[in-house]
């Protein structure tokens, strides 16, 4: 799994949040979008593109997006 296309495939889970907005290093939960339907979308992103099923417990778990893109490919 890429970080690019992952970033960019998140990104595509806000209206107003663009990629350009997003790095490794950004904690995503403190974005004024995040929200828990948000959420939801970037669970069904994660099953849908990846193949990987990820619950909401793993998302609490990360604090920036690199956190969440490694507990991911952790579970490939």
């Amino acid at each position: 799994m890429d970080f690019k296309e992952f970033i960019e495939n998140f990104a595509e889970q806000f209206d107003d949040t663009t990629v350009e907005m997003l790095s490794a290093e950004t904690k995503f939960r403190e974005l004024d979008e995040w929200s828990s339907l948000i959420a939801l979308s970037v669970i069904a992103m994660v099953d849908e593109v990846y193949g990987i099923t990820i619950n909401g417990e793993d998302i609490r778990n990360s604090q920036t997006i690199d956190d969440l893109f490694n507990r991911i490919t952790d579970k490939e």
